[in-house]
């Protein structure tokens, strides 16, 4: 069994609340995919603590600037419509290589987790960075909920499908619903969450609410929002972007300074609280958690397996 990742922040580590929820204004003006998709890793491998810079913007102005193209493929129209989208009750049907299949409530996963909640403060990672508090549980901890089979090789996700509240979904611009997978040992691994708040408050519905995926070490498309199915099986499942796309998007989705996009490098990154013009600096590997995730990885060409 994997072990527990071991929490070395603090509160001190993570990026003040008030520049977390101004950076739509810095992130108007460069290319990025916003609040909901900003998601991966580490916590300061300097241990540089983040100063507060900016005039904080409002709850409303942040939330207006993400992608959720179940609702629109502009950055604010999962704020104009994600409300329509109801989150009560909410159930996950967990199914495939499990000896427990089944629709899970969300009320009866958090009920039965042996594990309070806890607050996760990972540095996130897109055209800036910083370091974010997550509240959530361990993906592992749901997974053993359904009790996964030993044939198990890989996790595959599903967010909700409700055209009837989803007006984006109108448009092909994906195979709806959307999809998303990790490999096994990724989905286990301690690091690997389901989120369901972000800095002591419930998700709003725009930025995947009531429960999402956090993969610290990957780029934001493996962030799947508002999940509704979780289903176990041995063979690599279709992942919408990678359907879309797979010359520009691979499986893995690993943040990889080595390996471009084809239209922009991830070798620098920006770091929020700095300004507009903050001096870029090098990416991380596996965005800093080169230490605890770089085994999954043995013996794989990265270039290829991207």
């Amino acid at each position: 069994m994997a072990r527990r990742w071991t929490n070395n922040l603090t509160l001190a580590d993570a990026t003040s609340e008030a520049a977390f929820w101004n950076r739509r204004r810095i992130m108007a003006g460069v290319a990025g995919t916003g609040l909901a998709a900003a998601l991966g890793g580490q916590a300061r491998a300097e241990g540089e603590r983040t100063e507060e810079l900016l005039e904080p913007n409002t709850w409303e102005e942040v939330t207006s600037y993400c992608n959720f193209y179940e609702f629109g493929t502009g950055k604010g129209d999962p704020s104009k419509y994600a409300d329509r989208m109801t989150i009560e009750p909410w159930s996950v049907t967990i199914d495939g290589l499990v000896e427990k299949p089944g629709e899970y409530s969300f009320d009866q996963i958090l009920g039965e987790m042996t594990l309070e909640e806890r607050i996760y403060r990972f540095r996130c990672v897109e055209a800036w960075s910083m370091v974010v508090p997550w509240q959530g549980f361990e993906l592992a901890d749901l997974l053993n909920l359904a009790e996964v089979q030993d044939g198990a090789k890989y996790v595959a996700f599903e967010t909700l499908y409700r055209p009837a509240e989803m007006p984006g979904t109108v448009y092909k611009v994906l195979d709806w619903p959307y999809r998303e997978g990790l490999r096994l040992d990724e989905a286990m691994h301690p690091l690997t969450i389901m989120a369901t708040g972000i800095f002591g408050k419930p998700l709003p519905n725009q930025n995947g609410a009531p429960l999402r995926l956090v993969v610290p070490w990957k780029y934001g498309f493996k962030s799947i929002k508002s999940v509704v199915r979780i289903t176990l099986t041995d063979a690599e499942p279709p992942t919408s972007w990678n359907m879309a796309n797979p010359r520009e998007y691979g499986f893995y989705s690993n943040v990889n300074p080595d390996v471009s996009h084809p239209r922009w490098s991830q070798a620098t990154e920006r770091r929020i609280g700095g300004g507009l013009f903050a001096r870029r600096r090098p990416t991380l590997m596996f965005n800093g958690y080169e230490d605890e995730v770089a085994a999954l990885y043995e013996d794989m060409d990265l270039s290829e397996y991207f």
